[in-house]
């Protein structure tokens, strides 16, 4: 499917949360290329951080090529000269260029100016989608909010994705395959998968402490970070009467492929990798634990039930997100699984460990409804039409 008179684009893209916002911005970057044909010019400030999930990439280079798209190292001042083009998007509210705001009023066409706004599953974005407000000596600029509704900017999701990951989901033999190649050991189909990547909280060691004794064996999988961070000194003390020492730091001796075991519980190690691989992993699981907004959205097209740890704001107003978005999630669960899932994601992100293990228990009954509600979530989330293609339709339509 081709754009017609949007052939150059320019997303440009600061790093705040080392994946989260580039891992959007990549996504996007590749899907207008790949699927509409659009020349992409993506430019990053943290090229580092990039290429933990984009292994080709070279930090040092300036300028480089995947997938149709242009990956430019974003510095002050701009490596390379800035070359207007039919849209311009302003990821997450980052401040673009000297060079380009000085540019923007002095052009005969100013290319379409498009602040791309974080996910969000409030009722008030709706009401402000769209909207365009003059921002630069009469160019104006319009907002653009990703969400679930139909007059929300839409959700990103790649037009073959979910039928790739059906395929993958029918052979259990690509899950185990996939586990090896990334050097994980001693996997059955007969264990528990949980993906773990979150940001630090005390409700992780209640849920380890718990999962130690179940019936079924638990395989926990998270790469090295912050999660990690988080449950290493309690692995590490285990055997220790005193309890875990919290510091919140990854001992330099973890290392992808390592393991540990206690009791039911196996700990795994992962290493870092690609946006594919990671999609790949969350569908192998049976339970994912995700942060921040790109994990969080693809556990929910994973087809799998999930705890989202949102990324914690001033005065608790993350809290307001999170609700906005479990009521939604919800709204079509019956109300014990519902109130279940609400409790247990809600002691998570707070912290409550007492609370989270009582919640984990409770899920045994209500799993079966929260898988199928699982299943059917995606399709009824992207509401017919991607943020990709609402993307492109609002640069078309002027």
């Amino acid at each position: 499917m081709q754009a017609d008179n949007l052939r150059h684009w320019d997303i440009f893209c600061t790093v705040v949360d080392n994946y989260g916002d580039i891992g959007v911005t990549w996504r996007l970057a590749r899907q207008l290329a790949g699927e509409y044909g659009i020349e992409v010019r993506l430019w990053v400030d943290d090229l580092n951080s990039f290429a933990h999930i984009l292994p080709e990439l070279n930090p040092a280079l300036v300028s480089q090529h995947f997938g149709g798209v242009e990956v430019i190292h974003w510095r002050a001042p701009l490596p390379l000269t800035w070359q207007p083009g039919e849209v311009l998007i302003e990821a997450f509210a980052c401040d673009l260029p000297s060079e380009v705001l000085t540019s923007l009023p002095e052009l005969a066409k100013a290319p379409k100016w498009i602040n791309l706004d974080y996910l969000s599953a409030e009722s008030w974005i709706d009401d402000c989608h769209g909207l365009s407000s003059p921002a630069l000596k009469g160019v104006k600029k319009t907002f653009f909010f990703p969400g679930f509704t139909p007059k929300s900017g839409g959700l990103i999701c790649e037009q073959s994705l979910f039928s790739e990951r059906d395929a993958w989901q029918a052979t259990p033999e690509h899950a185990l395959a996939h586990f090896a190649k990334m050097g994980l050991s001693d996997i059955s189909t007969d264990d528990y998968l949980i993906s773990l990547f979150s940001y630090e909280t005390q409700a992780l060691h209640a849920l380890l402490e718990l999962w130690q004794q179940s019936e079924r064996r638990v395989q926990l999988l998270v790469p090295k970070g912050r999660s990690l961070g988080c449950i290493a000194p309690l692995l590490e003390q285990f055997n220790q009467d005193s309890g875990p020492k919290v510091d919140w730091q990854v001992p330099a001796s973890w290392q992808a492929g390592q393991s540990f075991s206690r009791g039911a519980l196996k700990v795994q190690v992962l290493p870092m990798t690609d946006q594919n691989g990671y999609d790949r992993l969350l569908w192998s699981c049976d339970f994912n634990i995700v942060r921040g907004e790109d994990s969080f959205l693809r556990a929910q097209w994973a087809g799998k039930p999930f705890i989202w740890h949102i990324y914690q704001q001033e005065e608790q107003a993350h809290l307001l997100k999170l609700d906005a978005f479990m009521a939604r999630y919800c709204d079509n669960l019956p109300p014990l699984a519902a109130q279940t899932w609400r409790t247990l994601n809600t002691a998570f992100n707070c912290g409550q460990g007492d609370q989270a293990s009582q919640s984990w228990l409770a899920l045994n009954s209500a799993m079966p409804t929260l898988i199928q509600h699982a299943k059917k979530w995606p399709a009824e989330a992207i509401n017919e039409a991607d943020l990709a293609n609402r993307l492109v339709l609002m640069a078309k339509t002027g």
